[in-house]
């Protein structure tokens, strides 16, 4: 079996708004187990896990834990990110609407471990029914003791609230996050001092991704060890895809790092609606890589997606089938990143507007080599040097195509040589 269901076991199979049925499955039991280990011992079986974000960077989860352990400095914040704004995401949605309590206890977990007082659960506006979904399972497990003081008896007290955004792509990104929490507009900071050191209301913080939370129950039941044994040495575990586009069987599936992403399509997603023909794939959402069908062998795992000067992600599949035009894509890409650019920086403000202008004349067959040498040139300044991931992470499809589908930018230049001397 292609999927293997860790943290999504109990999808479907519970009442996600019931906490006796979470509870009748295991649920808060490995944080039982949590509490009885020492706070040093959780942190060091995540560390053998090498557990990795989910959120698209991949940094190590232990480093930042290990980070917020040793600030003396309190409160102490942690930091659900529920954002989700990446077009063609939808895996954290589907997580906390069909098993909210998971990553509760993963975080009151994390946060006993780091000895953090608070947390809030940022969530995009637009998730309605996650947002509901969520303050109602908080409340569940605050009446159940889960929660609040002297949680389980013991001298550890820590809560949660949920917060929602405003539709602002950028704020996922950590300090725009925690700008937006603070009630100030969603723009990112220079780094350092990063947010164990320096984070909510300047003080330490750490931020995790949904799916990220939803993994440590899993971590502490099996030990780090065995976590480790699943997936690929460089990425362990699982991965949850969100798989979308042009394929019969769209939806969220967890497969073990490792997969071959044409597995996924054709496997899970049981292949190209229509029977139409596959031209292209878009990979971790709208910032990420598009590859042709003939790289689909490659496997989902971190140090593959080096290659493309990108991580993965946050496991978005888009499956593009050969009835669209790769500079429309390309263009609606750009657009999307120049609205919801915070504007903060000269590369990322700037940078947009200047790449839907030559993206323009490559679908209006006006381009020519010096604009190709501009977009490629602009391209990859943006990536080097914007402030924040959206600025440096938006050119990556561009930078992808000019790669992968080179031939497509030369026939619209070569196009437009002949209309030019159709002209004369």
């Amino acid at each position: 079996m292609l999927e293997m269901k860790k943290i999504t076991r109990r999808c479907g199979k519970i009442n996600p708004l019931s906490i006796e049925d979470f509870m009748a499955t295991d649920g808060y039991e490995m944080l039982k187990k949590a509490i009885k280990m020492d706070k040093i011992a959780i942190i060091e079986e995540v560390e053998k896990s090498y557990l990795r974000g989910r959120g698209g960077a991949g940094f190590p989860v232990a480093i930042k834990m290990k980070g917020l352990a040793k600030e003396i400095a309190t409160p102490k914040y942690m930091i659900c990110n529920a954002d989700e704004g990446e077009p063609g995401n939808f895996k954290d949605r589907y997580l906390m609407e069909n098993d909210p309590h998971q990553i509760i206890e993963g975080m009151i977990i994390v946060a006993y471990a780091t000895q953090a007082n608070q947390g809030y659960i940022y969530i995009r506006g637009e998730y309605d029914n996650a947002i509901n979904i969520m303050k109602w399972t908080i409340e569940q497990a605050r009446k159940n003791h889960f929660l609040g003081k002297n949680i389980l008896g013991c001298d550890f007290d820590f809560d949660i609230e949920v917060r929602s955004g405003a539709g602002s792509y950028v704020c996922g990104e950590e300090f725009a996050l925690i700008e937006s929490l603070e009630g100030k507009p969603g723009r990112t900071r220079v780094k350092p001092p990063f947010p164990t050191q320096k984070g909510l209301f300047n003080q330490p913080t750490l931020i995790n991704n949904v799916e990220t939370f939803a993994n440590i129950p899993f971590i502490v039941d099996i030990g780090g060890q065995a976590y480790a044994k699943i997936g690929t040495p460089s990425s362990t575990g699982t991965k949850l895809i969100s798989l979308s586009g042009n394929v019969k069987h769209k939806g969220v599936y967890e497969v073990p790092f490792g997969t071959p992403i044409i597995d996924v399509i054709n496997k899970l997603g049981g292949g190209i609606a229509n029977n139409r023909k596959l031209k292209m794939v878009q990979l971790g959402g709208a910032c990420g890589p598009i590859i042709p069908e003939y790289m689909l062998d490659m496997v989902i795992d971190y140090e593959r997606f080096e290659e493309f000067e990108s991580k993965t992600g946050a496991g978005a599949i888009i499956v593009i089938d050969n009835r669209f035009d790769m500079f429309d894509i390309l263009l609606r890409i750009v657009e999307f990143f120049a609205h919801e650019s915070c504007g903060k920086c000269t590369p990322c403000r700037e940078g947009h507007i200047q790449l839907a202008n030559l993206i323009k004349k490559f679908i209006n067959c006006e381009a020519t080599i010096k604009d190709l040498i501009s977009l490629e040139s602009l391209a990859r300044v943006m990536h080097q040097t914007s402030l924040c991931g959206l600025g440096q992470s938006s050119p990556t499809s561009i930078i992808a195509t000019l790669r992968y589908f080179r031939d497509e930018y030369l026939d619209r230049i070569e196009s437009s040589d002949m209309i030019k001397g159709e002209g004369k």
